[in-house]
């Protein structure tokens, strides 16, 4: 679907074509979004929410509008419930830091075994400092989340669940709705890890429901250095601050310092201006195209691709075959996934090998690496004939 829009893709790699099956780490750049911020940065350039002079007013302008775009493609009641960060990890962090002060001791947390580390490791470093209790939620043997065990978990102690929408290994959609319905009911703070999740389906944060809403733009074909946060405005507003300094503060004196309203309670400092403009432009090539049509479209080369796979010998998929986004984790019989992804290189097939930054989960599957490619809505059912073509080569070569 329109790969012409992408101008890494008019050049081959080893004298073959390039076949991007990584976009799961991250997506590869239209031109319109290099464009905009280019443009911006050569003619337009200056600091946000300080001058009275045309260039910063104009940079303020466009900064804000891509966070009210934000907004509207996520469904958010306004643009006050978007914080920008550096990435989603850090917008995790800031929930953790912030979140956290308001645990007591012995209260707990419920992450699944399937989340990528930055939903894991800022919550066991907080639970060793503070005596949390952090819950980890296990998942069938399909691959989706454990809602029997999940009954078990959740209880009165329970003040945060945080889970990701789709898992980066297993490629399964998550019942998140289901997850936050469950959770309000004990009166738990709900945190839905969107990474995955937004770039192959619509997201409303309406109908959805969920307290804080992560992602990052560099997945969703933006630039990298770009986070958002979302949050309900009383959920942002109740936050204790994070980090100081900048646009954050209403006020200073040597008496006090008084805080900022949300978001910019959460956003001390110069922030990534120019990366907002490029994510403003990546939603407007992502609605241009529109949401529903990109979302069938992969999910046809989705489906392409799990039944040529199924067809190689000695080739281990993971994770279901039903409700699951473009994206296969997978094994070869006597292949390590390295040496497998070197050959692959050479035939201009590049994709992802190791933990995904989700060893847990590759230890509850009882590997220790696992290969995996994600796909773009730049790929077509050529890269699957392609790559197919590739991994059998690479079965008879190490055999």
């Amino acid at each position: 679907m329109r790969k012409e829009d992408f101008p890494i893709f008019k050049q081959k790699v080893y004298g073959k074509p390039l076949v991007y099956f990584d976009s799961a780490a991250s997506a590869q750049k239209p031109k319109c979004v290099m464009d905009a911020m280019s443009t911006f940065a050569l003619t337009e350039f200056a600091n946000v929410h300080r001058g009275i002079y045309l260039f910063s007013e104009k940079s303020t302008e466009l900064f804000e509008k891509a966070r009210a775009s934000v907004a509207d493609f996520i469904h958010a009641t306004s643009s006050d419930e978007i914080v920008f960060t550096r990435n989603a990890s850090e917008s995790l962090n800031l929930l953790v830091q912030t979140l956290g002060r308001t645990l007591k001791k012995r209260d707990e947390v419920i992450v699944s075994i399937a989340e990528h580390h930055s939903n894991i490791v800022p919550w066991q470093i907080w639970a060793a400092e503070h005596g949390i209790k952090l819950n980890f939620l296990d998942i069938t043997e399909e691959g989706f989340l454990d809602f029997d065990k999940f009954d078990k978990l959740l209880s009165s102690k329970t003040k945060i669940v945080s889970i990701t929408q789709a898992s980066n290994v297993l490629g399964a959609y998550f019942d998140v709705k289901k997850i936050i319905e469950k959770a309000h009911l004990v009166g738990a703070k709900t945190i839905i890890d969107g990474c995955q999740g937004i770039v192959h389906q619509g997201q409303n944060m309406q109908t959805l429901d969920c307290d804080f809403y992560v992602f990052s733009a560099h997945k969703l074909y933006g630039p990298t250095g770009l986070g958002v946060l979302y949050g309900k405005k009383k959920e942002l507003q109740n936050l204790p601050v994070w980090q100081a300094g900048g646009d954050m503060v209403q006020s200073v004196s040597i008496e006090k310092t008084v805080f900022a309203e949300p978001p910019a309670k959460f956003e001390a400092g110069t922030p990534a201006i120019i990366e907002a403009i490029g994510l403003d432009a990546a939603l407007s090539y992502i609605n241009e195209i529109g949401m529903d049509k990109i979302e069938s479209y992969e999910q046809e080369v989705s489906a392409y691709l799990y039944q040529e796979m199924k067809q190689i010998k000695g080739l281990k998929i993971y994770g279901p075959e039903s409700n699951r986004m473009g994206l296969v984790s997978f094994t070869m019989e006597g292949i390590h996934p390295q040496d497998a992804a070197m050959f692959l290189d050479k035939q201009g097939v590049f994709l992802r090998t190791g933990y995904h930054c989700a060893e847990p989960l590759h230890k509850r599957l009882g590997i220790t690496s696992s290969m995996r490619a994600s796909l773009g809505l730049y790929n077509d059912k050529e890269d699957v004939d392609i790559f197919v073509k590739a991994l059998d080569k690479a079965r008879h070569f190490f055999r």
